[in-house]
């Protein structure tokens, strides 16, 4: 499978765009393609998916550790590969390097394509690209300019070939057609996006018209193949894992493992009025339930149907926007109720970022010191008169820490807003499903 990574110097640089983009235009000549996502992020892979109709991949080395991320990385198939990149290519865990795109790029030996959008700048872009290039020992094989005019182009492709010893593809002209609606959490989801189709076909033909696909695709190279040992045996689970346009942030291999345990099944807590028979585990993911709390709240059998599935011991995982429908209300909004207390929207993020967890206290589903990575990513709080077992500790650029509790436990449910890939920590999903043998 041949590779290559998409960077650029700063979130809202043209990554998205880009890697949809060439996608679609790989799509359109007919070759298999898998793509990839550096860091956690739920959005942009849905959109990934959308145009590949492949299940796209996170690449996280904070949540996963590294051979997790050269596990994801191999489980994907295809004849080309695009691993979209996050934030600026050297940004990680806050001013280190470390989990960044470019120490992802390290990790798996792939090179890196920069996507700059660049304004009212010539020689001094040309400064930036070398600093980008000299940084670290990172594999830059050239540069896509984006959002820009066709003179411009012309100025900075001359500017970087007296100045920098690299590449240029081509650009993408700025087109207002191209222009992605964003909420709260990012992006506004794919399946929520009328004319998306639109905007692909307009991005790839872009894209064929004005960058040399040809001599990039001679830039991709062959990746390694690593071995994946973060498999599970079939203990007979049967799993429900809630699935629409209010409960889509999950990873591929944690739905994986679920199905390794055993059998999966997807039910909508939007349109089916009530859970799927005979299920032994819940997986209620995150998404934006407070965006169609209305539908949620009038889908009174589907909330009764939880309820009394939790109430009567079945084993539940819920994360974020999942904790927030099992409490009694989101907004003042009847939810399902099973948590005694309410969850409220907010004007600005809550204990955003990376972080540990750490279970401290005793409880009937987790062991006490088990600890793991997570992310956090929401502008909820949730006000509850549950039992927490979590501390969680976010440890800054100086070396402060700020830790709070989370982790609400009510019989075998346990809600957190903490999102968590298993392939960080088996133990935490084996314990999750009830079995201990992996």
């Amino acid at each position: 499978m041949k590779s290559i990574v998409i960077s650029s110097n700063g979130s809202s640089g043209g990554k998205t765009t880009i890697t949809m983009g060439l996608l679609k235009v790989l799509k359109d000549r007919g070759f298999e393609v898998q793509s990839y996502k550096v860091g956690p992020d739920y959005i942009d892979p849905d959109f990934h998916e959308y145009i590949t109709k492949v299940p796209a991949r996170n690449l996280d080395l904070y949540l996963m550790g590294e051979d997790g991320v050269k596990a994801s990385f191999s489980r994907g198939k295809g004849d080309y590969a695009v691993v979209e990149g996050a934030m600026g290519l050297y940004d990680g865990k806050g001013i280190s390097t470390q989990y960044s795109t470019a120490h992802v790029s390290k990790v798996l030996n792939l090179p890196v394509i920069l996507v700059l959008s660049p304004k009212a700048k010539a020689s001094t872009l040309c400064a930036e690209i070398q600093g980008l290039m000299n940084f670290q020992s990172i594999n830059i094989a050239g540069i896509i300019f984006n959002n820009i005019k066709e003179s411009y182009y012309k100025l900075l492709r001359a500017a970087v070939e007296k100045y920098c010893n690299i590449k240029v593809f081509g650009y993408v002209p700025k087109d207002e057609r191209l222009s992605l609606k964003s909420r709260h959490l990012g992006l506004v989801q794919s399946a929520e996006i009328e004319d998306l189709n639109k905007k692909i076909e307009v991005c790839a033909g872009l894209i064929e018209n004005n960058v040399d696909v040809d001599s990039l695709l001679k830039y991709f190279v062959a990746a390694e193949k690593y071995s994946d040992n973060f498999h599970v045996k079939n203990m007979g689970i049967k799993s429900a894992v809630a699935y629409d346009k209010a409960f889509s942030f999950y990873y591929k291999e944690n739905i994986e493992l679920l199905q390794e345990a055993g059998q999966v099944q997807f039910f909508s807590p939007l349109e089916d009025k009530e859970l799927p028979k005979d299920v032994d585990f819940i997986y209620l993911g995150g998404g934006y339930p407070e965006v169609f709390i209305e539908r949620l709240s009038e889908n009174k059998t589907m909330l009764n149907s939880i309820r009394n599935a939790l109430n009567s011991g079945i084993r539940c995982y819920a994360e974020c926007g999942g904790l927030m429908y099992l409490t009694e209300s989101i907004d003042g909004r009847e939810t399902v109720g099973f948590f005694k207390g309410e969850s409220n929207m907010t004007n600005k993020l809550q204990n955003f970022g990376y972080a540990e967890a750490r279970v401290v206290n005793k409880n009937s589903i987790l062991p006490v010191g088990l600890s793991f990575n997570c992310h956090e990513f929401h502008k909820s709080q949730v006000t509850l008169e549950e039992k927490s077992i979590f501390k969680i500790t976010k440890v800054s650029y100086d070396n402060s820490k700020k830790q709070w509790r989370c982790g609400y436990i009510k019989g075998n449910t346990l809600g957190s807003y903490a999102h968590v890939h298993f392939f960080g920590n088996l133990e935490m999903f084996t314990s999750l499903i009830g079995r201990i043998n992996i």
